[in-house]
């Protein structure tokens, strides 16, 4: 019987660093251009206000239910669908009568028929310290990272990590500036997961590298980068794969709750699994590392026979 050998994939990865970068750099301008020029659109968790859903018998008059809230002291107001065509989300600016105990007696009078599911209040002091606490959150993240690859690889090596999260960060926040979706706290602890996955993949790249940089001490860099991609490349597909089922099914199904939040981990999947391959392994040739940065101390009298 003859014996089946396994063909192992010979993708040329590196050789399309440069188109990576113009994309990456295009992608990474635009997010960061939308961030300036628009801003997030902040949800009631950061900006503070109040936030009435509503139920109807029926399908609610949107339309009307605006005009309403607009013609009286909730000027201002955004109505929107939340979940069926029935429910109803209100959302109040930060105001002083907002805060009443009251608001929610005055919007069932001016909107008959309607009944009040939950309202929640949230000052305008708390969404302030929400939005540091959040920053400061990504920032500790970043800088964990920074600290766990310098310690487990090299200084070249977490500053490859740290650029790939910062990528993915941008992207997956400059794609929340673009669409205008709400950026509220749930979407923030998808951000903080996609800086987890991104980096988790890109440990398990980058632990390949390091193997192969010590078996192949004869290769070039990019030779034993590529050979690491190749070798990876099975096991981030069906990472991704699975995962992407499982995040899929919350962004059709999971209700206008955690719609942000799952589309958030959609892109961020997509983000993390490409720049592993060319961001973070790209910028691996880009600083330069050589066999010499990882491979172990040779004792004296111990010939290296690795091939």
């Amino acid at each position: 019987m003859a014996n089946l050998v396994k063909k192992e994939l010979n993708i040329d990865f590196m050789g399309k660093t440069r188109i990576a970068v113009i994309v990456t750099t295009l992608l990474s301008l635009l997010s960061i251009g939308a961030l300036v020029a628009e801003g997030l659109n902040f949800g009631i968790d950061f900006t503070g206000g109040t936030l009435v859903e509503l139920g109807y018998e029926g399908p609610a008059d949107i339309g009307g239910i605006r005009a309403a809230l607009e013609k009286s002291e909730f000027e201002g107001a955004t109505v929107q669908r939340f979940g069926t065509p029935n429910d109803v989300l209100v959302r109040l600016p930060p105001s002083g009568d907002a805060a009443a105990s009251g608001v929610g007696d005055r919007i069932l009078t001016l909107l008959p028929g309607a009944e009040m599911r939950r309202i929640e209040f949230v000052g305008p002091q708390v969404g302030d310290e929400l939005v540091e606490d959040g920053i400061l959150a990504v920032l500790y993240a970043l800088g964990g990272i920074l600290i766990y690859v310098m310690v487990r690889f090299t200084l070249k090596f977490s500053f490859g990590a740290i650029v790939a999260t910062v990528h993915d960060v941008i992207i997956v926040i400059g794609v929340f500036a673009v669409t205008r979706m709400e950026f509220d706290l749930t979407v923030l602890a998808a951000v903080l997961a996609v800086v987890g996955y991104s980096l988790n993949d890109t440990i398990v790249v980058y632990d390949r590298i390091r193997e192969n940089f010590r078996r192949y001490r004869k290769d070039d860099p990019v030779t034993v980068i590529n050979r690491s991609l190749n070798q990876t490349l099975s096991r981030t597909l069906m990472t991704s794969g699975t995962t992407l089922i499982v995040v899929v099914a919350l962004f059709l199904f999971g209700g206008e709750l955690i719609h942000g939040f799952a589309t958030a981990l959609l892109v961020g999947i997509f983000t993390g699994t490409y720049s592993s391959i060319y961001v973070a392994s790209a910028m691996l040739v880009g600083l330069g590392v050589q066999k010499v940065d990882l491979m172990p101390v040779q004792k004296e009298g111990v010939a290296d026979d690795r091939p």
